[in-house]
C-alpha cells in the first residue's frame, strides 16, 4: 500500500517527511517529481526519515514523497553474471543508452533486461510436488555458468503445468497448485536486500578456499564459507590482492563491489576484468562475475546499499549450490556512510563520529558469509566466501573500522607498506597477520595434500618469528656476534621470504602455485636448512653454505612450470645433498 507524505526538511542525502503513517521502516520511496530514490530509515509516528540514494540538490520543503510499499530489494534471475549496477542495483551500461555519460536523477531502469529472452529448459513435470528452493529448470546464463531457476521463499505445492522454450524473466514459465490458489513463476524473482537468505543447516569451515596465492594457502588460509580482512594503507597492495583472489580462488561465481572506491580504481577493474582469461576455463573472467560499481563520486549514502545488493546475488548463487567469493572494496568507505547518515539523523556518536552500532552492522554483513545447505529437497551445498578490504587512514589499524572488523572476521592479511615499498608483493606481513582457520583445516591438508603440510607450515612460522628477533640483536651487536645455527636461520628465512612468499601477481607460472608444487617449495627450503645444519656441525663454514649454487635453483623453482614439477624436485633433492657432502670433502681436505 502506497502513502503519499510532504518534505518538511532536507539535510543533504537525508529527507524528512510527514503525512507517512502509512509506511513502513526500510521502504522504497520516490522522492519529490524528479523521482529520486530512497529509503526510510528511521520512523516517529507519520514523519519517516529518509535515506535518498541520489543528489538531493535542487529539493525543497513543501514537495511530495511517495512510497512504493515495498522494501529495498534485489531483482534476482539469468542476466546478473557480466552486468556492471551502481550501488542500488541499477546497470550502469542501461543508464547510459537512456541518459548519455552523465548519470541523471531519478533514471528509472530495470536492474534485469526484460527484453532478453532466455532458453529455459525444465527439470521437473506437471504432478511433481515442490518446495522452496527446488529446481524447476536452468538457463545457461553464460558459456560457464548454468542458471538455476529456484522455487521463491514460501511456496511449494504441486506443479500443475511447465513450458519449455525461450522466455523473458517476466514471462509464466511454470504455474504451481499451492493451498493459498495458483502461482505462476517466472525466471525472476526478488529479495529485501537487507535480509539474509534463509538455508537449511549450516557447515563447520573445515575445507579451504584455495587460491594459489602461497601466503594464504600456507601461512593464513581461508575456509570456504570464510571471512577474511585486508586491512592496509594507500599503495600497499589490497585491490591487486583481490584481483588475484578473483582471478585463483576456487570459486564458481565472484562479487566484486567498488564500494566508494576512487572512480580510476573501478575503471581499471572494468577494463581489466573483461580482459582477464579465466585459467580454468579459457573464458573471459566477466562470465562469472558480477561488479557492482559505486564510486568515491557517486552519492555517498548509495555505498550504504551497495554491500547489501551484492551479498544477495552471492547468496542466490550460494542457493544454487556455486561456490561464490564476495570482495567488498572497501567496507571503510561504506562506515563512512553509515557515519554521515549518523550524523545528519542526530544520533549519539562513538569513536571518531562512527554510530555507535558500527560493529553490530559489520556482523550482520560478514555473518551472512557461510559454507550452507540450501532449502529444498535435495538440499544442494554452496558457499559463500567474504574479503573485505578496509582503507584505514595511514594505514592505522587502530581506527573503529578495522578493530571492528578484527572482531569479526577469522582471517587477517595485515599489509604492509614497508614490504610494499620493498616491492615485496603481497606485502602480507607475516608477523602481525594470522589465519583461525588453520587448526580446523588442518585435517583437509592431511587428508587431500600431505600429511606433512601443518608441520611445514609450522616449522615455516617458526623460523620466521626466529629471524625476527635474530634481526634485533644483529641490530644491537652485528651479525659476526651469531652463532652458526643462527646466521644459518636467518639465510632460511631470507630463503622463505624471497623463494616462497615473494609471488609475482603478473609472471604467467608464478602467478598461480598448486598446492602441490607450494608443498615440494616448502619442503626444497626445510630440506636444505635441515641437512645445512647437519654439515655445518661437522665443520662446513656458514658462509661456504650459503652461497652455494643449489641455493638459487631453489629460489627459480616457483618459476618451475606445474607439469614439470615431479622431475624438477628430485633433480634438486638430489643436488642438495651433493653440493653439502662435496663442501664437507673439502672442508676435510
Amino acid at each position: 500500500m502506497s502513502s503519499i507524505g510532504t518534505i518538511v526538511k532536507i539535510s543533504g542525502p537525508l529527507v524528512v517527511a510527514e503525512g507517512m503513517r502509512d509506511a513502513d521502516m526500510f521502504d522504497v520511496v520516490r522522492v519529490s517529481d524528479k523521482r529520486l530514490i530512497g529509503e526510510i530509515i528511521e520512523m516517529h509516528g507519520d514523519r519517516a526519515s529518509i535515506q535518498v540514494y541520489e543528489e538531493t540538490s535542487g529539493l525543497g520543503t513543501g514537495q511530495s514523497v511517495e512510497s512504493t510499499g515495498e522494501p529495498m530489494s534485489a531483482e534476482l534471475g539469468p542476466g546478473l553474471i557480466g552486468s556492471i549496477y551502481d550501488g542500488i542495483q541499477r546497470p550502469l551500461d542501461d543508464i547510459r543508452k537512456v541518459c548519455g555519460n552523465s548519470l541523471a536523477r531519478g533514471v528509472e531502469v530495470p536492474s534485469l533486461k526484460r527484453d532478453k529472452k532466455w532458453a529455459f529448459t525444465p527439470t521437473v513435470k506437471a504432478g511433481d510436488t515442490v518446495t522452496s528452493g527446488d529446481i524447476i529448470g536452468t538457463v545457461p546464463e553464460t558459456d560457464i555458468v548454468l542458471h538455476k531457476i529456484m522455487v521463491p521463499n514460501g511456496i511449494s505445492g504441486k506443479v500443475k503445468s511447465v513450458k519449455e522454450g525461450e522466455f523473458t524473466v517476466t514471462d509464466t514459465v511454470c504455474i504451481i497448485e499451492t493451498p493459498s490458489g495458483d502461482k505462476e513463476l517466472n525466471l525472476l524473482q526478488k529479495w529485501p536486500v537487507r535480509r539474509g537468505r534463509p538455508y537449511k543447516k549450516k557447515l563447520s569451515p573445515d575445507m579451504p578456499l584455495v587460491t594459489g596465492q602461497r601466503v594464504v594457502d600456507c601461512l593464513f588460509p581461508i575456509a570456504k564459507g570464510g571471512v577474511a580482512a585486508i586491512p592496509g594503507p594507500f599503495g600497499s597492495g589490497k585491490t591487486v590482492t583481490q584481483h588475484q583472489l578473483a582471478k585463483w580462488a576456487e570459486a564458481d561465481i565472484i562479487v566484486y563491489i567498488g564500494c566508494g572506491e576512487r572512480g580510476n580504481e573501478m575503471t581499471d577493474v572494468l577494463n581489466e576484468f573483461p580482459e582477464l582469461i579465466d585459467p580454468k576455463t579459457g573464458k573471459s573472467l566477466m562470465e562469472r562475475t558480477v561488479l557492482i560499481a559505486n564510486t568515491s563520486d557517486m552519492p555517498v549514502a548509495a555505498r550504504e546499499a551497495s554491500v547489501y545488493t551484492g551479498i544477495t546475488i552471492a547468496e542466490y548463487y550460494r542457493d544454487m549450490g556455486f561456490s561464490v567469493a564476495l570482495m567488498a572494496d572497501s567496507t571503510s568507505r561504506w562506515a563512512e556512510a553509515l557515519r554521515e547518515m549518523s550524523g545528519r539523523l542526530e544520533e549519539m556518536p562513538g569513536d571518531e563520529g562512527y554510530p555507535a552500532y558500527l560493529g553490530s552492522r559489520l556482523a550482520q554483513f560478514y555473518e551472512r558469509a557461510g559454507r550452507v545447505i540450501s532449502n529444498g529437497t535435495e538440499g544442494r551445498e554452496g558457499a559463500l566466501s567474504v574479503i573485505g578490504a578496509v582503507s584505514p587512514p595511514g594505514g592505522d589499524i587502530s581506527e573503529p573500522v578495522s578493530q571492528a572488523t578484527l572482531r569479526i572476521v577469522k582471517v587477517f592479511w595485515g599489509l604492509d607498506s614497508n614490504l610494499a615499498y620493498q616491492r615485496h608483493f603481497p606485502a602480507i606481513n607475516w608477523l602481525t597477520s594470522y589465519s583461525l582457520y588453520a587448526d580446523s583445516l588442518a585435517e583437509w591438508y592431511n587428508n587431500n595434500v600431505s600429511a606433512e603440510w601443518m608441520k611445514c607450515r609450522a616449522r615455516f612460522m617458526q623460523i620466521l618469528h626466529e629471524e625476527a628477533e635474530l634481526k634485533e640483536i644483529v641490530k644491537l651487536i652485528g651479525m659476526d656476534a651469531l652463532s652458526a645455527n643462527d646466521r644459518l636461520k636467518m639465510e632460511t628465512a631470507r630463503s622463505i621470504r624471497e623463494d616462497f612468499l615473494h609471488q609475482l601477481a603478473f609472471h604467467e607460472v608464478d602467478t598461480y602455485t598448486s598446492l602441490k608444487k607450494q608443498l615440494y617449495m616448502m619442503k626444497l627450503i626445510l630440506g636444505f636448512n635441515d641437512e645445512a645444519a647437519d654439515v655445518i656441525a661437522k665443520g662446513a663454514d656458514v658462509e661456504a653454505v650459503a652461497g652455494l649454487a643449489v641455493r638459487e635453483k631453489i629460489g627459480r623453482f616457483k618459476y618451475v612450470e606445474e607439469n614439470d614439477t615431479d622431475e624438477e624436485y628430485g633433480r634438486l633433492i638430489r643436488e642438495i645433498s651433493g653440493e653439502l657432502d662435496d663442501l664437507l670433502v673439502e672442508e676435510d681436505d
